[in-house]
């Protein structure tokens, strides 16, 4: 274990973040062109570990973000190279549990993608579980498609925008249970807690809330968390889809395709459950889908996670 002083991440540690992450994942790393917006903000915590308490070079750095009263999220969890077996990952995600735990929170969670061996390593060994796994599709934004922000028809579906429905909908549905109630944050990024009825109520009047509908009720539910831009385009992203049957997948792909165009988006990404139904209704619909699934893990904070 190399002997290393923990503390609150500046603005001035920059350059000695962006010295050892610049080169992850083949230089497509987020934090270097994000750092001093990233670290800014009262719900988080933005630890660097820094040995022998020398502010020349910094051997890892590590994010906590409180979603909710009860939910913390971890995230940009790096480890210099020159550090790495030494222990460091696990000491700050350690100190990130026990800021989470003194505000409360009883869970934290993170996000891995799939192939990143290292990444899940780590993370069960500084004691998360796995939680769930999910997959992105890309729905082509289409002015002609049904559904979307006005009110279409598919036989004897109809695309509409109804929270009541829309949240009895979600706590049925299969990807409820898969996702364990999961879906995408509506503020942090790349962070998933638990979807609330008041989340898809606030999107209904703020962004966009769909629904598809027939005489049984509500068959699918989506909702749009919020646009980005990246290498010059703009994309719009749904927190989750969920769906019963092959006609409300139809539906409401349709319906997220038009609620894409009529914002202007040129691309989407949409979170559903990563099983071979939702990935093959996608897949039957047309939609593209991600190369590999995101895997979610999860530690519980009511209990010595130092063990």
């Amino acid at each position: 274990m190399t002997a290393v002083e923990l503390r609150e991440a500046t603005h001035d540690d920059y350059d000695a973040v962006t010295a050892f992450t610049s080169s992850t994942w083949d230089g497509d790393d987020y934090i270097p062109d994000v750092y001093h917006d990233w670290i800014e903000g009262e719900h988080r915590h933005t630890l660097v570990a820094d040995p022998e308490g020398s502010n020349e070079e910094l051997a890892g750095i590590a994010q906590a973000v409180m979603l909710s009263e009860r939910e913390a999220w971890t995230q940009g969890m790096r480890v210099n190279p020159t550090y790495r077996s030494a222990g460091i990952g696990t000491t700050l995600t350690h100190a990130l549990f026990d800021w989470a735990r003194d505000r409360d929170a009883v869970v934290a969670r993170n996000m891995v993608f799939s192939w990143n061996r290292a990444g899940l390593g780590l993370s069960r060994t500084a004691g998360f579980e796995p939680a769930t796994e999910f997959r992105w599709l890309h729905v082509d934004p289409d002015p002609d498609a049904s559904g979307g922000g006005s009110a279409g028809e598919t036989g004897d579906l109809t695309a509409t925008t109804d929270p009541v429905a829309a949240w009895t909908c979600w706590r049925e549905s299969e990807a409820h249970r898969r996702l364990h109630g999961l879906a995408l944050d509506p503020e942090e990024t790349w962070a998933l807690r638990e979807l609330t009825q008041e989340t898809l109520a606030t999107a209904a009047e703020e962004t966009a809330l769909l629904t598809v509908t027939d005489d049984r009720g509500c068959q699918g539910l989506s909702y749009r968390t919020r646009t980005y831009n990246s290498e010059g385009e703009t994309g719009a992203e749904y927190g989750v889809a969920a769906w019963e049957g092959l006609p409300a997948a139809r539906e409401l792909f349709g319906a997220i395709a038009a609620d894409a165009m009529s914002i202007g988006a040129d691309r989407t990404r949409v979170l559903v459950p990563e099983t071979a139904r939702h990935v093959s209704d996608g897949a039957a619909c047309r939609i593209r889908p991600a190369e590999n699934p995101d895997f979610v893990l999860a530690a519980d904070l009511t209990t010595d996670y130092r063990d």
